[in-house]
C-alpha cells in the first residue's frame, strides 16, 4: 500500500446468499474521503486451470455449456478448489473428470484474480504435459455438458482472434502458457 493511502472502513457487512459454489455479500464502507456507499462482493474459493498439451503439441480444451451466456464456451478444463485442497491436486481430479487424460508433469504458470471488480476469485494456472489417456472414459459431473477439444496453439489463437467464445481465464492461461509451447 502506498505511503499515506488508507484504506476504506467496514461499517455493515450482510451475507445476502450463501450458495453451493460462492456465497453473495453487500458491504457499507467508509472511503478515506469520508463519502460511503455499498459495495457487492462474490466470495469464491478460487479455481484451478490446467493448459494441458499432447506430446503431439496439441491442446486439449473443453466446449462446455455456460447458462450464464447462454451457450456453449470454448476454456481450459478448470475446477473450483475444495475447502483444505491445494490447487494443484484441485486441477489434477479435474482435469481426468473433464477430459479423460492425466499428466505426468506439472508447472505452475501463475494465479491472477478472475473479475476483482466484483468478486475476490482466484485462478491458479497450471501446465499440464507428458499426457496421457485415460482408458475409462472421462467421470463429468451431473450438472457438467461437456465436450473435448484438440487445437494446436495456432488455432487455439485464430479462434480467440476471430471472436469465438473463448472465456477470460482461457485466454489469460493460454498466453502465461505460450512461452513453453513448442
Amino acid at each position: 500500500m502506498p505511503l499515506g493511502r488508507e484504506l476504506p472502513q467496514l461499517l455493515k457487512q450482510r451475507l445476502f446468499y450463501k450458495g453451493r459454489k460462492f456465497d453473495f455479500e453487500v458491504n457499507r464502507l467508509r472511503l478515506p474521503n469520508k463519502s460511503e456507499g455499498e459495495w457487492e462482493c462474490i466470495r469464491h474459493p478460487g479455481g484451478a486451470l490446467a493448459v494441458p498439451v499432447t506430446n503431439e503439441g496439441k491442446l486439449v480444451l473443453v466446449r462446455q455449456y455456460r447458462f450464464a451466456v447462454q451457450g456453449r464456451i470454448l476454456e481450459f478444463p478448470a475446477g473450483t478448489v475444495e475447502p483444505s485442497e491445494d490447487p494443484q491436486e484441485t486441477i489434477k481430479r479435474e482435469i481426468e473428470e473433464e477430459t479423460g487424460y492425466s499428466a505426468q508433469k506439472w508447472r505452475k504458470l501463475g494465479e491472477f484474480f478472475l473479475a476483482p471488480g466484483y468478486s475476490d476469485e482466484i485462478i491458479y494456472a497450471f501446465l499440464a504435459q507428458d499426457l496421457e489417456k485415460l482408458e475409462t472414459p472421462p467421470k463429468q459431473d451431473e450438472d457438467e455438458d461437456i465436450e473435448t477439444v484438440l487445437l494446436t496453439p495456432e488455432e487455439l489463437e485464430k479462434a480467440i482472434l476471430a471472436g469465438e467464445p473463448v472465456d477470460a481465464k482461457s485466454v489469460s492461461s493460454f498466453f502465461l502458457a505460450r512461452p513453453f509451447l513448442v
